[in-house]
């Protein structure tokens, strides 16, 4: 579909349901996509973080985006994530996402090795005018040292290099100050960078976030409950802040399905992760809770106790 800008709304970082030998189960994305769709999502994120997308080999990204691109038909926009550690890795997967027809491009700042921020300028700037097509940048720090600055956002989106950024940092101060940069809450779209998106990734925040006027929320948990974090976002679209923080209040007791894993078993990846893909196979989206090598599913016990949280957040496991 012609990608509007700024995007807005709730755009999911889509899991990727794998089967037992851990390739790509395209039936069960495409039953998430439609579970997505139905629920009346703004655009896809496809090969983000929940999407696993270091995990997979380049056949397997580019099986995953071509599917969600089918499975999304025009309605809304596909994000596709180009993430790799160089400038001409990603470059490598860019091509191939715009083939596809990704909507959009999402790539981190360089990773492996320190780079300066200068470096990371550059960096987005090569691969927008070696592509041509609408870049966002991902500021996800826990994974990626280098921290993206408001000052250097700032300056990529005045000069039409990014069209938005996808915040994971979990420095709320630091989003707000970014927000305060491009114009404040009342004058975003007067401000340096009109038509510049930021989307927070945060599942926890959505409604403090939409109040300090980012345009919309990339929620892994989307993934579970995506009706929920469109309900959060039409409330807020309609300035009713009780209403979302409601909705929101119900999202974060949810949200604790990402902690059933066992510390002695499994990182804290593996177990948000899990959560994740555990929740859709008990609300029979997927087929399998399968995760990525080395990565662990959840086991029995824990399946059990997301089962419970669905339960208590109001939707209803097949199983």
């Amino acid at each position: 579909m012609a990608l509007t800008v700024p995007l807005h709304g709730v755009i999911p970082p889509v899991c990727t349901p794998l089967d037992p030998h851990g390739e790509v189960d395209t039936a069960s994305l495409t039953r998430l996509v439609s579970h997505l769709l139905d629920a009346g999502v703004h655009g896809l994120f496809a090969l983000g973080s929940s999407g696993e997308t270091a995990y997979l080999t380049n056949h397997q990204r580019a099986t995953v985006l071509e599917t969600v691109v089918t499975a999304a038909g025009g309605r809304v926009p596909v994000l596709a994530g180009v993430i790799d550690t160089t400038t001409a890795r990603v470059l490598e997967h860019a091509r191939t996402a715009i083939a596809l027809g990704a909507d959009a491009l999402v790539a981190t700042a360089p990773f492996y090795t320190r780079t300066h921020p200068r470096e990371i300028a550059a960096h987005f700037r090569h691969l927008r005018t070696a592509t041509g097509h609408p870049l966002i940048a991902y500021d996800i720090p826990v994974s990626v040292p280098s921290r993206l600055s408001p000052a250097l956002v700032r300056e990529l989106a005045e000069e039409g290099t990014l069209i938005g950024l996808k915040d994971s940092s979990g420095d709320d101060g630091t989003l707000r100050r970014l927000l305060v940069a491009l114009g404040g809450r009342s004058a975003r779209r007067t401000g340096p960078a009109p038509d510049f998106a930021v989307l927070t990734g945060s599942e926890l925040t959505a409604d403090a976030a939409l109040l300090a006027g980012a345009d919309g929320v990339v929620p892994g948990l989307g993934n579970v409950d995506p009706a929920g974090y469109v309900r959060l976002y039409g409330a807020a679209r309609a300035g009713d802040w009780p209403r979302a923080a409601a909705e929101q209040e119900r999202l974060v007791a949810l949200f604790d399905l990402t902690d059933t894993g066992p510390e002695s078993e499994m990182g804290r990846s593996s177990s948000a992760l899990g959560g994740f893909k555990a929740a859709l196979e008990l609300l029979g989206v997927i087929d399998h809770r399968a995760t990525a090598l080395p990565q662990l599913p959840l086991g029995e016990k824990s399946l059990a106790e997301v089962g419970r949280r669905l339960s208590e957040a109001g939707l209803r496991p097949t199983g």
